[in-house]
């Protein structure tokens, strides 16, 4: 794994968990981290629960010993270790967005097509589509419980950046973080209201603001979380994204996606309304799926609290009895999981890198849009 800090973090519990819970045909070994800083990544290894460190992500590339290549950078690093990871023969599974622009993403899914050829997997991680309460709204739409598919709305509120005295880290700069707002935040939104529909977005209209064009520079950062230093630099990325999207078959879609938002501290919220009914999901209330069957009676038809912790439910038959819930963390061990089961019975395991590009796509159509006064852009095709 290349990375060690949040989603590190996140991604070494899972690699840990997933065998422990769920009967894999292959066991993962945590055999080696990397990190720029010695110091910092060896205690992260150990901490974490990895074999060795690298402080190069070239020497672990090419080593024999590794199989599968994880990657929780920057998104101005992705394309190049994917890509070397790919040559070098190694399943790839890359955190989101993908990369920073539609042109390395490009390059990126050419290369995993080629590389499948040969018997690599690859996989883009958009953690959120293995929420229990996520998956099964999908495969409620995809039952047509809901009819035709008429409106999404989604919305991601966080407020970590409020304070115009917090650092400037690397995720409010544009050559390393490739958008704010809307490609952290809004890649997820994206990438779910496209996985729920099962219909791609063709065309948007974006508005992108930056609301504390200045901060200081920091001492040290972790991305999330930084201590101040001396002096001030441009914040060089959207602090807030607003659009509205048409899908392919004629759905429209209403999109937020800031860290703005004061008193939300990561409120990942997504409604799907069709002819027959609605399904809504707030993140705050991860084991939680709202319902609307407008088929029921309407002196007691209403939005019904689906508690989503049924072994019958999507990957729970693996963790705790009925009501006692999961967190956050769990959508990271069920990624692993079915990335995992997709190396050993030789499939291409989704989110594919193609995915990954679709929202690439996404969020280039809205930046652009959103240069140019908000006028109404076609997403591009993949010709």
């Amino acid at each position: 794994m290349v990375g060690y800090a949040f989603m590190g973090t996140a991604h070494s519990q899972a690699w840990r968990n997933a065998p422990r819970f769920f009967d894999l045909p292959l066991r993962p070994e945590l055999a080696v981290l990397c990190g720029r800083s010695e110091p910092a990544v060896r205690a992260a290894a150990q901490t974490q629960g990895w074999s060795d460190w690298e402080t190069d992500w070239k020497r672990l590339v090419a080593r024999d010993d590794i199989d599968v290549v994880d990657i929780c950078t920057p998104g101005d690093s992705h394309a190049e270790i994917a890509l070397a990871a790919l040559a070098a023969g190694k399943h790839v599974l890359c955190e989101k967005p993908l990369a920073n622009t539609t042109e390395q993403a490009r390059t990126m899914t050419a290369a995993a097509t080629e590389a499948s050829r040969r018997g690599q997997r690859s996989m883009v991680g958009f953690n959120y589509r293995r929420v229990p309460a996520l998956a099964l709204a999908r495969q409620l739409i995809a039952d047509g419980r809901l009819g035709t598919v008429h409106q999404v709305r989604a919305q991601y509120l966080q407020d970590w950046i409020v304070d115009p005295d917090f650092p400037l880290v690397w995720r409010l700069q544009a050559d390393r973080a490739g958008s704010g707002a809307l490609g952290d935040l809004g890649a997820h939104s994206i990438d779910l209201a496209q996985y729920l529909t099962g219909r791609q977005i063709v065309g948007v209209s974006g508005l992108l603001e930056t609301i504390v064009p200045e901060r200081p520079l920091p001492e040290a950062s972790s991305g999330l979380s930084a201590s101040g230093g001396s002096g001030r630099g441009a914040v060089t990325v959207d602090d807030a994204a607003l659009f509205t999207a048409r899908f392919e078959g004629g759905a429209i879609g209403v999109f937020e996606a800031t860290r703005f938002a004061t008193g939300h501290k990561n409120a990942m919220r997504i409604e799907v309304s069709g002819s027959l009914g609605s399904l809504s999901f707030d993140c705050e209330s991860l084991n939680e799926l709202a319902f609307h069957d407008r088929g029921e009676d309407p002196r007691t038809a209403g939005f019904r609290r689906i508690l989503v912790t049924e072994p019958t439910h999507p990957y729970m038959d693996a963790w705790w009895p009925p009501g006692h819930l999961i967190g956050y963390e769990h959508s990271f061990t069920h990624q692993v999981k079915d990335f995992v089961e997709a190396v050993a019975t030789g499939t291409d395991p989704a989110p594919s890198f193609a995915d990954g590009l679709q929202v690439q796509r996404v969020l280039a159509a809205v930046t652009d849009s959103a240069a140019a006064d908000s006028v109404w852009t076609a997403v591009q095709d993949g010709s």
